[in-house]
């Protein structure tokens, strides 16, 4: 059974033009394929969900620029709107208590140093995502194309969305349950210098688990991360805020991560996922569990 992730529409017009979407998807070297990977020109808009809408002469209404987006951009571009099309996604919103966290990574900070590594908090989050993905297994899962077969994987690769000037770059952590937090640590660092300087090899992306797309350093208080197939679930991190937490009556601020889980409804639930977010909330938490 072909694994190829396509629309209806794509592939009725796909066999309507003789053309092979295995071949197709292997030339242009992924699983996602929307209607202008054809034939490699426009949709026309009836199978592009109306494109016409945005096909506008935007000069009428004053002076523009144009900017070509790289064949990179664009391949990002078209498996984003496909995904978007294809999965029915939701959003779960959780915080977690990274009050322990920050301090045991302060303590760590010597050790750090002396071994040459930036253990930052991207770090805990990939241990933790981890062993939740052990612990609730339906999440290190993908849906088949005909959407009829869930295929359990007997490893866990944790993918993580890096932004480059060239487009969205999501190289892996592989075997990230059997790593220690040192080594986690070498590796964020290693594939992010790397890929900002596009240096990631096509062996080094895909297959992940499940992606992180981490805004932290950035801002926000929340998003919608967009769920990356043949994935069932994308974690998002926004930046930490201070959250008055009550202890009876007295007021305690807390550092709290605010956390984003997009998940394909067709295989996880609402209780899934808060189940899900719980444990991994636990777990950031008190982030010595995870050196059990």
């Amino acid at each position: 059974m072909s694994d190829v992730i396509a629309s209806p529409s794509v592939r009725k017009r796909a066999q309507e033009m003789g053309v092979d979407l295995e071949a197709r998807a292997k030339s242009l070297g992924r699983r996602t394929l929307a209607a202008e990977d054809l034939d490699g020109g426009p949709a026309p808009a009836q199978a592009s969900g109306g494109a016409a809408y945005w096909d506008v002469d935007h000069g009428q209404y004053g002076p523009v620029a144009e900017e070509p987006l790289s064949r990179f951009a664009q391949v990002t571009a078209r498996n984003l709107a496909a995904a978007q099309s294809l999965i029915p996604a939701v959003t779960h919103h959780e915080r977690a208590d990274v009050s322990a966290l920050e301090a045991f990574r302060q303590s760590l900070k010597p050790e750090a140093q002396s071994r040459g590594v930036k253990l930052t908090a991207l770090a805990f989050h990939v241990a933790a995502l981890a062993r939740s993905l052990i612990a609730f297994p339906r999440f290190n899962a993908s849906l088949s194309a005909d959407g009829q077969t869930l295929v359990l994987k007997g490893y866990v690769h944790i993918g993580i969305a890096v932004d480059t000037p060239h487009g969205l770059m999501v190289p892996v952590i592989r075997d990230a349950d059997t790593k220690g937090l040192w080594q986690i640590a070498t590796e964020i660092n290693d594939l992010a210098h790397r890929a900002q300087a596009r240096k990631i090899g096509p062996d080094e992306m895909g297959g992940a688990s499940m992606t992180i797309t981490n805004l932290g350093g950035i801002g926000g208080t929340a998003f919608t991360p967009i769920v990356n197939p043949p994935e069932v679930a994308i974690l998002g991190i926004t930046r930490t805020e201070t959250v008055t937490v009550w202890d009876g009556d007295t007021p305690r601020p807390v550092p709290m991560a605010p956390l984003d889980l997009s998940y394909d409804h067709r295989v996880i639930n609402g209780a899934d996922a808060a189940r899900f977010m719980v444990h991994y909330r636990d777990l950031i938490a008190d982030p010595r569990r995870m050196l059990i």
